[in-house]
């Protein structure tokens, strides 16, 4: 099995470096972004502070591990952070991150980088967030005894610890610390294997969209245009989620016209995931015939009679969702859902596509009324019209997504109190 490990790894290096090879921008990064990591690394190593190891996977795994990192700073400022991606998406939009000392990727997997990487560092400690799992790192944390903590955890059937062939994986698992899992379901999957050196702790992300929600930035741009109007917030959308959106008819009294006549009562700001020239350009031309302006072209004299205002600005969206009637998160029609929290924060109901499944956040604020999943635009119709005839049934939703944000929050302090002691 390890040969089988190592030669998926050296693979999926060189498929990296033929989709650069072919203009593929993120490849490229990734590429790019690990030249001369280790002559960087040998210079901080050289200080006698005490190095703290984050590694996040990617932009929404930093998002976890973020609370803590903060707080084992402020609790500890003499020890300096070093924090490390696999994904262009999280490096490239974090690497000037002032949280930490030093951001970078992180070398690939194999014998020779992790044993360089411990060896240079000496981490005091190591947090890995939610799943990343690489053999020799773990391995080379191990023979050094450096504490390996993983962060949110989440352990489900279909992951390859349960296979009847991932030994390989499991013995990964040997190397870790402490396993700080988000729920029992993923307590007891892990303590099934054999491992009892697990808590659960809970969902870091809670803490931090907490944390966003308090320092919310203002827009008064987005206060005019939502004025006296009932809001959509849709945000991190992909062209399935658009369509959703487009297709809206309702046909109550919050809206009797379509939105692309412009004059209903009913309003939408869409936030693309994917915020490059093409795919604003693809939103526009699917909401063609509406009034429809881009934020960064609006100004307090034209905004307020238009009905589609389309964010081409990146750092809006957690602030955002507060100024919607309801909000809709997309990826539910692709791989998956993004950060529903970062809406739910704010009392908002919240909708997204039939993609949670591996969402538990999802899954229990369905449960409790605050989250819907719709497969079509006539299934959010139905739920917006209810709202709109039952204001009840509208607070109710809200309240039951605001008690779920903030009956969850702690999690950091449970991983803190365990681990930096």
């Amino acid at each position: 099995m390890p040969a089988v490990y190592n030669i998926s790894i050296f693979f999926y290096k060189l498929g990296i470096r033929i989709a650069a090879l072919f203009g593929n921008e993120k490849a490229g990064q990734w590429i790019e972004g690990r030249r001369n990591v280790f002559s960087k690394l040998s210079e901080l190593s050289t200080s006698n502070h005490r190095l703290i190891w984050f590694h996040c996977s990617s932009l929404g795994e930093f998002e976890q591990g973020r609370p803590v990192m903060e707080k084992l700073k402020i609790r500890n400022a003499e020890c300096r952070i070093i924090l490390t991606f696999f994904s262009p998406s999280g490096y490239e939009v974090r690497k000037n991150y002032a949280g930490a000392d030093f951001v970078c990727y992180l070398p690939m997997d194999n014998r020779k980088n992790a044993k360089r990487f411990a060896e240079l560092l000496q981490p005091h400690a190591a947090y890995f967030v939610k799943y990343e799992y690489w053999h020799y790192y773990f391995h080379a944390l191990k023979e050094k005894n450096i504490p390996l903590y993983m962060v949110s955890a989440i352990f489900r059937d279909d992951q390859v610890f349960f296979r009847w062939y991932g030994k390989f994986f499991r013995n990964m698992l040997k190397c870790v610390t402490h396993f700080f899992v988000q729920d029992n379901s993923s307590l007891k999957k892990i303590n099934s294997l054999g491992f009892n050196n697990a808590t659960v702790a809970g969902d870091t992300r809670f803490d931090r969209v907490v944390e966003i929600s308090n320092d919310a930035k203002e827009f008064p741009l987005l206060e005019k245009f939502s004025a006296g109007k009932k809001v959509i917030i849709a945000g991190s959308t992909w062209p399935n989620d658009e369509r959703i959106l487009f297709n809206l008819k309702p046909q109550t009294s919050f809206g009797r016209h379509r939105l692309a006549e412009g004059d209903a009562n009913l309003k939408l700001i869409i936030a693309p995931h994917d915020i490059s020239e093409s795919r604003i350009k693809e939103v526009e031309n699917l909401f063609a015939g509406n009034k429809i302006i881009r934020y960064s072209q609006a100004n307090e004299q034209d905004i307020s009679d238009k009905s589609v205002l389309i964010i081409d600005s990146i750092g809006m969206l957690a602030s955002l969702y507060r100024y919607g009637w309801v909000t809709y998160v997309g990826g539910g029609f692709d791989k998956g859902i993004h950060n529903i929290l970062e809406a739910a924060v704010y009392g908002k109901p919240v909708f997204f596509g039939p993609r949670y499944q591996k969402a538990g956040e999802a899954i229990a604020l369905i449960e409790k009324g605050g989250a819907f999943a719709i497969a079509d635009a006539n299934q959010m119709v139905n739920v917006l019209e209810k709202f709109s005839g039952d204001e009840t049934d509208y607070s109710n939703s809200c309240e039951a997504s605001r008690r779920f944000v903030y009956g969850s929050t702690g999690a950091t302090e449970k991983i803190l109190k365990k681990t930096s002691g």
